[in-house]
């Protein structure tokens, strides 16, 4: 069931993602109406979130074995009753947490709160509210008050108002730690919990701070990527868009710490964050540098620092490009104010970046491309104009192959997108679980479920050969 209305999207927007899932190749190995009902679907997949809260154990530090001990203790603590705590089978670095919801009959108060979109997707996703994400507070409200928190899906509240009209999604109610005045009193270095969330409409565990070093909330499919990476120990690894450095920690876990992780991203802070979680996880092969990754590649081979950006061409074993993209797959997203100019500008900078990865690569070495987007145009496009612009580049076939293959519309073979990764939402309906549900369900449906009811996402590997020279891509 759905409780909330699909994604709200530009209209020039909305008609461009239906014309890249009602393509021509797609009708015609089905029909046109059978597109329509599956992108209407996807539609309302997005603005909610997945059954799924997906973290992954840093076997670093520690088994996952004694980690999901730790984190059936916590739930325990966090819920009152026994949550159940699945290991994946395919992913045995991965547990999995059910999501009970979408609750209903809870009461909505007087007192109101109403914070902004991305702060109502965490409080969707199991996160407290933050006094940041508060935009509005009705004008009597104090500390310890019951209050009923919104969402304000399309951006229209203005910061510190006292009652909102405008279009709003009810998420639950919690407890105020401030009163309104605490909230809207200047201070903008005010931060920390502003409502502690007590009724949920999805009840999901909140991790913060809860076995820090132990676990990391990852999506699914994000956890997925490293794993076909398939790093080595001793191997030297570039992760070219790297932040927040959940896959760039993974790649190092899974080397065992040993060998080379290199990092980049341009934006300085969340290079900064990714050197925490690096330290925090314990993990000491990472290096991070806050540089430009489109121009990583050192043209001349005058000596610079040693061991930092720009690089000479083919000095790395393998390479993920995690790439910017339109993120057009998060969920839950219940509105996207961009352009159809702001969506569609990201598939010249893949390129870039790509040009790039595929130089910085040795023969024989192994690049993975991903993206947490449906676009057919940043995904299976990009694939079928790599192996036309790179002869040197093979498409590989991906161990483990948890999402579905590639959606047709880009020119490329059946064969070929079986070897690609799709993770798409809608082939399974909206779920309705309670604690009833859970006792019910068996381990083996409730992996196929997750596998299944997560973000949308795509993953492609491609073999660099050893004896064929691509070209390389001119803008």
């Amino acid at each position: 069931m759905h409780i909330f209305p699909k994604i709200s999207l530009r209209p020039e927007v909305e008609n461009y993602l239906r014309e890249s899932f009602v393509n021509k190749e797609v009708v015609s190995a089905s029909s046109k109406e059978a597109a329509e009902r599956k992108f209407e679907a996807l539609l309302i997949h997005l603005s909610h979130p997945p059954s799924f809260t997906t973290v992954r154990v840093n076997t670093h530090l520690a088994s996952v074995q004694y980690v999901r001990g730790l984190l059936l203790e916590e739930l325990q603590k966090f819920s009152g009753f026994s949550i159940p705590v699945l290991q994946h089978p395919a992913l045995p670095d991965v547990l999995l947490i059910p999501v009970t919801g979408p609750r209903e009959n809870i009461e909505k108060r007087q007192c109101e709160v109403v914070v902004g979109a991305q702060c109502g997707s965490a409080v969707l996703r199991g996160a407290h509210v933050y006094v940041p994400g508060i935009m509005a507070a009705s004008k009597f409200m104090k500390a310890g008050d019951i209050i009923s928190v919104y969402s304000d899906i399309k951006g229209k509240c203005k910061k510190g108002a006292k009652e909102f009209d405008g279009t709003k999604v009810f998420l639950g109610n919690g407890i105020s730690e401030l009163s309104r005045k605490d909230i809207f009193n200047g201070l903008p270095d005010l931060k920390g919990i502003g409502i502690r969330m007590t009724e949920p409409i999805y009840l999901s565990p909140s991790f913060d701070n809860v076995l820090p070093s132990y676990l990391f909330l990852q999506n699914l499919p994000s956890a997925v990527v490293a794993h076909v990476l398939n790093p080595q120990p001793g191997e030297k690894i570039l992760d070219l868009c790297a932040a927040p450095g959940g896959k760039t920690t993974h790649i190092a876990t899974l080397m065992q710490d040993q060998g080379e992780v290199i990092a980049l991203d341009k934006i300085l802070p969340k290079v900064e964050k990714l050197k925490q979680n690096a330290s925090l996880l314990g993990l000491h092969s990472i290096r991070a540098f806050c540089f430009d990754a489109t121009k990583a590649l050192k043209c001349d081979m005058i000596d610079g620092t040693e061991g930092a950006p720009p690089f000479l061409p083919e000095s790395f074993d393998r390479i993920l490009l995690d790439a910017p993209c339109s993120g057009m797959g998060q969920r839950p997203n219940m509105a996207c104010t961009w352009t159809l100019k702001e969506v569609t500008s990201y598939q010249p900078l893949q390129r870039k970046l790509f040009n790039v990865a595929v130089q910085l690569l040795k023969p024989g070495g192994v690049l993975v491309y991903s993206t947490c987007t449906i676009t057919l145009a940043e995904n299976e496009e990009q694939v079928a104009w790599a192996l036309r612009t790179f002869p040197c580049l093979q498409l590989q076939p991906q161990e483990p192959q948890i999402g579905g293959e590639g959606m047709m519309g880009a020119g490329l073979s059946l064969e070929q997108l079986k070897q690609l990764q799709r993770f798409d939402p809608s082939v399974v309906p909206l779920q309705n679980m309670d604690t009833d549900s859970l006792g019910d369900a068996g381990r083996e449906d409730m992996i196929w479920l997750a596998n299944k009811d997560c973000i949308g996402f795509f993953i492609a590997k491609f073999l660099k050969c050893k004896n064929t020279e691509g070209r390389v891509f001119q803008k």
